[in-house]
């Protein structure tokens, strides 16, 4: 795993860079979030979906919502990007859109829209 900062002005954006699983269980995401917090001084990640356990994506696992809930209330913002059309669960596209409409989660195509969605935040 590849840690990349991006910064602009005070912002600093976590890419995470990775060719494998990087969260694949609740503490994986706060190994995560503990380093980039601690080694870069930084709360807000970038993560393409292909770096999460395929079981975050099925929400009655309960995963996401853990998960989720662990960076809401460490007030780190995420980024998971990717292609999410090829899921048909509708309470999963429903959980995208809620998510998308508010401040701290956020699931888009690619990382320059990531980066500016989450540069545009405090």
């Amino acid at each position: 795993m590849n840690i990349v900062i991006d910064t602009q002005g005070n912002s600093k954006v976590a890419i995470i860079e990775s060719s494998g699983l990087v969260i694949g269980s609740v503490q994986d995401a706060l190994d995560l979030m503990a380093t980039v917090s601690y080694t870069d001084d930084c709360n807000k990640i970038i993560l393409n979906k292909s770096n999460i356990i395929e079981d975050f994506f099925d929400l009655s696992t309960k995963l996401a919502g853990e998960i989720l809930q662990k960076y809401t209330n460490y007030q780190v913002k995420i980024a998971i990007i990717g292609d999410f059309s090829g899921y048909s669960s509708k309470s999963l596209k429903d959980f995208i859109y809620e998510c998308n409409h508010g401040k701290q989660v956020f699931f888009l195509q690619d990382q320059q829209a990531a980066l500016q969605t989450l540069h545009g935040l405090d």
